[in-house]
């Protein structure tokens, strides 16, 4: 109980240090692409500018803003709020997928060579005791087998085989959730391609007259950027997805091996062993 809670608690931390990070970032480089600016509209003239200087000032203010201010602009406030709050949530469960893909939750070697002592030793009470107070899948196992064990062999493997089971449904559940970002973020990238395709095209619509390409460039801008952030979010999250999956079907299937291999000892038995 106490390494759950405390897996959780560290998964906790890293999210919120995260998310500190993130918006930390987020304000400095606002506050310095707005200082500058500020500055420059204080040292203006009170004559009127000319055209030239008009264009300079915009392009000098334009060259003062930051990429990151730049990029909250093209995606406007849905969608950087959507793609923060998915990073937020891909952060928060992929550190928390670390932590218990970790063969010490799974298949840990300390309890097989500890069970196994008490096994030799005949001291199955202890051994019972030993897999029920650990908290990975492989003493959940071993401790349900050895429960079931007064039916007889054959009920003792079919409860193991059920608790594997349950065992390693939670550990889907909490590990698709990954797989699901990768799938969604680039749909909100291609959602917000659509829509700045469409307010171009409302743009050019509603003109009479040949549209600037200024005037073009934030619905033009949203549509890239969108779908370049949806690709960011999704590329990792695809690939933890699949690494991780992989790591825990291997420990899945090494602790099943294992267990297995730890009760074939109790083969024909039909009650349970005395200490």
């Amino acid at each position: 109980m106490r390494q759950g809670v405390l897996n959780s608690y560290r998964a906790s931390v890293v999210f919120w240090l995260m998310v500190l990070l993130v918006a930390g970032v987020f304000a400095s480089n606002y506050l310095i692409s707005a200082g500058p600016a500020s500055a420059a509209e204080a040292a203006e003239p009170a004559d009127e500018p000319s055209a030239d200087d008009a264009a300079a000032a915009d392009e000098a203010a334009a060259m003062q803003e930051s990429y990151l201010v730049w990029f909250y602009k093209a995606l406007g406030a849905k969608y950087a709020i959507i793609f923060l709050a998915i990073s937020f949530t891909l952060v928060a469960f992929f550190v928390m997928n670390l932590l218990v893909s970790r063969r010490d939750n799974i298949c840990p070697l300390g309890l097989v060579e500890q069970f196994e002592g008490h096994l030799n030793e005949k001291r199955y009470q202890e051994a019972y005791e030993l897999a029920k107070a650990d908290e990975s899948l492989l003493g959940q196992v071993l401790a349900s087998g050895l429960a079931k064990l007064s039916a007889g062999y054959d009920q003792a493997l079919a409860a193991m085989q059920e608790t594997g089971q349950e065992e390693s449904l939670k550990l889907d559940q909490r590990l698709s959730v990954l797989a699901l970002l990768g799938t969604i973020s680039p749909m909100f990238g291609l959602l917000g391609t659509v829509d700045g395709m469409v307010k171009s095209f409302q743009v050019i619509a509603r003109s009479s007259t040949t549209p600037k390409p200024s005037e073009l460039a934030m619905g033009i801008s949203m549509a890239l950027v969108t779908t370049l952030v949806g690709l960011w979010l999704a590329i990792p999250a695809i690939l933890a997805f699949n690494l991780m999956k992989n790591r825990q079907t291997k420990l899945l299937l090494e602790a099943g091996i294992i267990s297995e291999n730890l009760m074939k000892r109790f083969q024909g038995v039909n009650s349970a062993p005395k200490a």
